[in-house]
């Protein structure tokens, strides 16, 4: 079974573990999330894992029900329940609210509508041009994507309460602007401001690593850890991290930019601009650019850089002396760049997500027995490396996260519904 028939199988979702700090949020919300991440789950559960009165609970949830956010249902038979007691579980109403989340690309984008519950409803995908356009150009692609989205799940517009979209770039979390992005042509973008001249709807935006960290903290393996780090190669390098549950951003938002730690001075260019960056050694871009240079003349002829990459695979697993050495080096930067997260962040797991898992240079034992040998390891545990094969519509999930995670706290817990 791969990765994503695994995230569908996977019931409820949502952090399945508790914050070693108090929870701030009012009980009622406390009692539905802890619903939503089981899948369904009896009163008395409830009762023991929050430690409250039943009494509580029993009113909280006569609450969530009566305002159609959870619903009785027939749990699973357990002893537990004792004799003749049927036993009765509870479950988030799917049809509550609806959720877009978006993974904007190169090549294509994709986009995943969830219902209330984190179940995916619909998957659509776009083609999108490998070329920087203007804001304009890029809302004209999100409103097809999310009309094409809509038609697919035949449901009309108006059912969903917000967007999450997530973009290769800088986003400022507290005024929504996007400072940079390899897809726009224009720098401090306040997108929000335009999607709302579109859409009746709240949207969410952020960096795409940080969407697909949200998406394994809320449907992956990263459930079940209050901490982990994500880091993602494809054309740019990127990285996620997860503090006691939540995203953590850096002071201004805009930390964990691992693709631009400089691991040469000096070295070779990133399309940032400055030398020496990670991804100027690991990125698709940066691989290409060895390819161009090492291979056989009539790589230059290949208009597909996919066609490249695939070639420069293909000629390394045959031996070429070239092409392995591309890889080789490509590895112990990757070393490098991992040791550092290891170093600074301490975390128990890494998740490292790639299109490109079947070119197994990049994660050989060889590979993370170097970042463990780079790594002071006196009294440490040896973190742990899971590699996923990533799909654009786990990407988007996040997105869904992101919105359900902000409709939890206007629905349920009754913050202040953010302005669009």
């Amino acid at each position: 079974m791969n990765y994503i028939a695994e995230l569908e199988e996977k019931a409820g979702c949502g952090p399945l573990l508790q914050r070693d700090r108090p929870n701030p949020a009012p009980l009622r919300q406390q009692i539905f999330e802890q619903v939503r991440a089981a899948g369904q789950t009896a009163r008395a559960d409830i009762t023991r894992s929050l430690q409250i009165s039943a009494g509580s609970a029993t009113t909280q949830t006569a609450d969530l029900i009566a305002c159609g956010i959870l619903r009785e249902v027939t749990g699973p038979a357990r002893e537990d329940y004792g004799r003749g007691r049927p036993p009765v579980a509870l479950e988030v109403v799917p049809e509550a609210a609806y959720v877009i989340g978006i993974k904007l690309a190169f090549h294509r984008h994709s986009a995943v509508l969830s219902d209330f519950a984190g179940q995916v409803v619909a998957q659509a995908t776009l083609p999108a041009p490998d070329a920087r356009r203007g804001t304009n150009v890029l809302l004209d692609e999100i409103t097809a994507l999310i009309a094409q989205l809509m038609q697919t799940a035949d449901m009309p517009l108006s059912r969903v309460k917000a967007v999450g979209i997530g973009l290769p770039g800088i986003v400022d979390q507290d005024s929504g602007v996007i400072i940079w992005s390899s897809l726009l042509k224009d720098s401090n973008v306040a997108l929000q401001s335009d999607f709302a001249a579109r859409f009746d709807m709240t949207l969410l935006l952020d960096n795409d690593t940080n969407m697909l960290t949200l998406s394994e903290l809320w449907f992956g393996v990263g459930r079940d850890k209050t901490d982990f780090a994500v880091v993602t190669i494809e054309n740019g390098v990127g990285m996620g991290l997860v503090v006691d549950n939540a995203l953590y951003r850096g002071t201004h938002g805009v930390g964990l930019e691992l693709g631009h730690t400089k691991v040469q001075l000096d070295g070779a260019l990133c399309r940032c601009g400055q030398r020496g960056c990670l991804e100027a050694y690991l990125g698709d871009y940066a691989l290409i650019r060895e390819a161009m240079i090492a291979l056989d003349p009539d790589v230059a002829d290949r208009d597909d850089p996919k066609d490249v990459l695939n070639l420069l695979f293909e000629q390394a697993k045959a031996g070429n002396a070239a092409a392995e050495i591309i890889y080789r080096r490509a590895g112990r930067f990757l070393s490098v760049g991992l040791s550092n997260v290891v170093q600074l962040f301490d975390p128990p797991l890494i998740i490292l997500s790639c299109a490109r898992t079947q070119h197994d240079f990049f994660f050989t034992d060889e590979v993370f027995e170097q970042m463990h040998m780079l790594t002071l390891s006196n009294g440490r545990q040896p973190c742990e490396i899971i590699v996923h094969p990533w799909d654009d519509f786990v990407w988007a999930r996040g997105g869904t996260a992101a919105c359900l995670a902000a409709l939890t706290d206007t629905m349920v817990g009754g913050a202040k519904v953010p302005s669009p």
